[in-house]
């Protein structure tokens, strides 16, 4: 089943490691490996012997492992080994508990030669506070010494559970214990109003949503009280109830694909990438196919290839950054990449967005690749019942699940007469001052036609890209698309845009146009209205303006608001837009594709992202109470937390931080300050909570982004991520968080003394600060 695949490839968080499976396709590559296991030899057998491990904390920085059996039949199950290791690891990755676990186990692996834990290894685990590690240690009745070691016997999950609540005490919950309380326990009753009053979504039907029923709470008290045959909860019990898999942060049915995936592709945003196959920066950076499977891998469905005129005597058409520095891949290699990769994270259709420079021979070429690679994958001729008309809408991602669409101009059989370019129309590259190739005035900068400029003849454009700028006129111009590169194009038409009138009048949902970023600002700010409707019929792609040569990201959100499907980011920086596309991208199966709201999708529907109410949209208002932070940096510093709402402009713009922690402490420092408050988020579907954990100097210790309609209520645990994503095992805030119907001020003062009749017996101290 491995071996018939080629290939397995599978993406997930293992302790803050992105792990990748493959099989053979590394290790086979390289010269040395072949010379040695002699994998050049018929009958060699290399692929049932091999397997590569891809490990790495971002899609750049990878790592290999390179594995080969003995014999056939063992690297399968090598195979399904990791694969079932992987499985179990990434379960339910927002409980806390099982990130415990994984400390735990990573402890009891880290033996020696004679089979014993040495505690120096506890000590480097543990290392801002080594005074609190030997308490905790000698409170667990465990060998404290820097020399000494510890028998796996003594050193069971217990004494582990003892050190750690020893290690990490947490007065804040014995706090919220006591606000229930005086006794040293809960009693059941007790127990069930906490769940209830605390632990449930007071939006919830009660129909539809029942509460927990008494057997229910009698089993939470038995798991995590185990011994108490009174039913009743201690605080210590109600501790690991808070970090147990019952109170995720994350309403774990959005995890799994939940979106309708029935609808027409231009009623999605679609996960996509910008010059995919850079690694670092736009004018000198590495380039490299490898950059097309971490992208596909971690769920983008829209990859973009710039294609360029081959060399003699091969002739093979290579993809480049063109007019920079930046180095060439093979046309072939980087489709035999996406071949390989291309429906491993998800199974809905991908997009290859072409930026064609290539003569009628080596287009030709690069269509045969296409056919004979992709084979069956590749979508050749429009869907019987979807023909490319307008008027017609085009096929939903389930109707295209397994294909990959072709993105390039549709042209003609014959080579095209050389014109002076047109004056640049809105949408084009050279509109923007600062857009790919833009004009002498403007200063110099890469190709970066986008899919939207006049066709030019062979002889201008074809020949391999200079150091220098473009003539005027030509520069970020496309050639003319032949028949063979034009018969694997459908619907997937790049049109240059001229109005939003002239678009509507011919209505074809199977076009797409690209605008620069600033481009795309300018027609949001101007015509918001126009741009929503355009994008509910057909397709927009908006990418990286060109001065951006250090591969930085523009902010997503603003486009998403307008419904662009195709918001195109640079993947190999992790600053806040990418780290934005990732979190919430997560969600829905980690398809690639997350279905837009209602009133973006309906015809009979108009919607402003600068409007102050929406109809038939009930406002939400958050609330969240930073109670405390467990393990945030490996040093002993002071910390803080900033929170706000990322959403539609006329979202709250208060962007919220406690104080700095009164000593530095970063194990487990509690902040005491009123919970921050988010009032009138106008359409929860489209607004993310952000939540960034800094250090009194201002360094990044961690972060976590969460859609608003994925946040389950309640006393909660979240673990956060790292600039490039990636979960941090201890790292963690522990949050009170409500979410609730928005009400006016007007009404305020009776609702409040409707359904919160006991509000402000809880004990607070100070305000949160909020950021200027």
């Amino acid at each position: 089943q491995f071996i018939s695949a080629g290939r397995v490839c599978v993406q997930l968080d293992l302790s803050a490691i992105r792990l990748f499976i493959f099989i053979f396709r590394y290790s086979s590559q390289h010269p040395k490996v072949r010379n040695v296991f002699n994998l050049d030899f018929p009958d060699s057998n290399h692929l049932s012997k091999s397997i590569t491990i891809v490990t790495g904390m971002d899609m750049v920085n990878l790592t290999y492992y390179n594995f080969f059996a003995s014999k056939e039949k063992i690297t399968p199950n090598w195979a399904a080994d990791v694969l079932a290791i992987a499985y179990n690891a990434s379960r339910n990755n927002s409980c806390r508990q099982i990130f415990l676990d994984k400390i735990f186990v990573r402890i009891c692996i880290h033996t020696n030669k004679d089979g014993k834990i040495p505690v120096k290894h506890i000590y480097k685990m543990f290392p801002a506070d080594k005074k609190r590690v030997e308490s905790a240690l000698a409170a667990a009745h465990l060998p404290k010494g820097k020399y000494d070691t510890i028998k796996p016997d003594v050193f069971t999950e217990a004494a582990f559970k003892i050190f750690l609540m020893n290690l990490c005490p947490r007065p804040e919950i014995y706090e919220i214990f006591s606000t229930y309380t005086a006794k040293p326990f809960m009693t059941k009753d007790i127990f069930t109003k906490f769940l209830n009053e605390k632990q449930r979504d007071s939006r919830l039907n009660e129909e539809l949503f029942p509460r927990l029923r008494a057997d229910q709470i009698k089993a939470l008290i038995e798991k995590y009280e185990p011994g108490s045959n009174k039913g009743q909860i201690s605080p210590e019990g109600l501790m690991f109830y808070l970090m147990g898999s019952e109170t995720s942060i994350i309403i774990q049915d959005r995890l799994a694909t939940c979106n309708d995936m029935t609808q027409p592709i231009p009623h999605y945003f679609i996960k996509s990438s910008h010059n995919t196959y850079l690694t670092a920066g736009q004018f000198s950076g590495v380039s490299t196919p490898e950059m097309y499977r971490q992208c596909l891998l971690s769920g983008c469905r829209c990859l973009e290839l710039d294609c360029w005129k081959g060399k003699p005597p091969d002739e093979e058409p290579y993809i480049t950054h063109g007019f920079t520095m930046t180095t060439e891949i093979l046309f072939k290699d980087v489709i035999e990449a996406i071949n390989e990769s291309a429906f491993k994270t998800s199974p809905f259709p991908v997009v290859l967005s072409f930026e064609n420079h290539v003569d009628s021979y080596q287009q030709e070429k690069m269509a045969n690749y296409c056919r004979t690679i992709f084979g069956d994958a590749l979508l050749t001729e429009p869907l019987e019942k979807y023909p490319l008309k307008p008027g017609q809408q085009i096929p939903s991602p389930s109707e295209l699940m397994g294909k990959i669409l072709i993105k390039n101009k549709k042209g003609h059989d014959k080579p095209a007469i050389v014109e002076q370019a047109p004056l640049p129309e809105v949408g084009d590259a050279a509109t923007d001052p600062a857009a790919p190739g833009a004009p002498p005035e403007a200063p110099a900068g890469p190709v970066g036609s986008e899919s939207e400029a006049v066709d030019l003849s062979d002889d201008v454009l074809l020949s391999s890209p200079p150091l220098l700028s473009l003539p005027q006129g030509t520069a970020g111009q496309e050639v003319t698309a032949y028949e063979a590169m034009s018969s694997i194009v459908n619907y997937i038409q790049p049109n240059k845009f001229m109005s939003f009138e002239n678009s509507k009048k011919k209505n074809k949902s199977y076009g797409i146009s690209s605008f620069v970023e600033t481009k795309g600002e300018a027609m949001i700010a101007k015509s918001a209205v126009e741009f929503v409707e355009y994008n509910r019929r057909q397709m927009s792609r908006i990418y990286p303006k060109g001065t951006r040569m250090d591969s930085s990201n523009y902010n997503p959100q603003p486009f998403w608001n307008a419904g662009c499907q195709f918001v195109a980011l640079n993947y190999q920086t992790m600053d806040f837009p990418m780290q934005l596309n990732m979190a919430l991208f997560e969600y829905n199966g980690r398809s690639g594709y997350l279905l837009k709201h209602d009133v973006m999708r309906r015809s009979d529907k108009k919607f402003d992202p600068f409007c102050e109410r929406i109809d038939t949209i009930i406002a939400n208002t958050l609330s969240i109470k930073i109670y405390s932070g467990q393990f945030l940096s490996d040093k002993s510093v002071k910390t803080g937390v900033e929170a706000e709402i990322i959403g539609l402009p006329g979202d709250p713009k208060k962007k919220f931080r406690t104080k700095w922690t009164a000593t530095a402490n970063a194990i487990n420092p509690v902040w005491n300050e009123e919970p921050f408050v988010f009032e009138k988020i106008l359409l929860p579907e489209m607004a993310s909570l952000r939540l960034v954990v800094h250090e009194e100097n201002g360094k990044f210790l961690g972060h976590r982004i969460l859609p608003l309609d994925a946040i389950q209520s309640g006393f909660q645990h979240i673990a956060l991520r790292s600039e490039g994503n990636m979960v941090l095992t201890l790292p963690a805030l522990f949050v009170y968080i409500e979410i609730k119907d928005y009400i006016p001020a007007a009404f305020a003062d009776f609702t409040d003394a409707l359904f919160n009749p006991t509000k402000g017996t809880e004990k607070t101290t100070t305000k949160p600060q909020e950021v200027k």
